[in-house]
């Protein structure tokens, strides 16, 4: 069984005022998961869980998955924009890092099928501390009591 990849890193959450702020933040990866999910853990206790190559294609590309964006911003920097019921975060992480996390995954990743192959895809969820979610779909309306 391979070690669980976990790599410290700093984003810049941008926000709509004029300053970004620098955040720490938490890249995990288990080679064991067969649905190849990659966790961005933020300051707050939040955890994205999303398909290891939705990274790799935005890096590329602009893709949207669920309630996760992802596209180049420059040949420096990557844009990831993650959408809750109550809130958009939007950080730049600088492409360096990810290519750096993307291939020590990939190094300790077991052979298996990917999406395109027919295997399950992982949809994006959002976890806290306190409790777990699953993410909406795009479009999707948050439920009304």
């Amino acid at each position: 069984m391979s070690p669980v990849i976990e790599e410290h890193a700093r984003a810049r959450l941008i926000t709509d005022g004029p300053l970004t702020r620098p955040v720490p933040v938490e890249l995990r990866y288990d080679p064991a998961d067969e649905r190849r999910t990659v966790h961005i853990g933020l300051p707050d206790g939040t955890d994205w869980a999303f398909g290891r190559d939705l990274l790799e294609r935005g890096l590329r590309a602009p893709i949207e998955r669920g309630a996760v964006r992802v596209w180049p911003c420059g040949r420096t920097q990557l844009i990831v924009e993650l959408h809750s019921t109550d809130e958009v975060e939007v950080f730049q992480f600088e492409v360096r890092t990810l290519i750096r996390f993307l291939a020590r995954t990939r190094a300790q990743a077991p052979a298996a099928a990917t999406p395109s192959d027919g295997a399950a895809e992982k949809r994006p969820s959002r976890t806290t501390a306190t409790a777990a979610a699953t993410r909406p779909e795009r479009g999707a309306q948050p439920a009304r009591g």
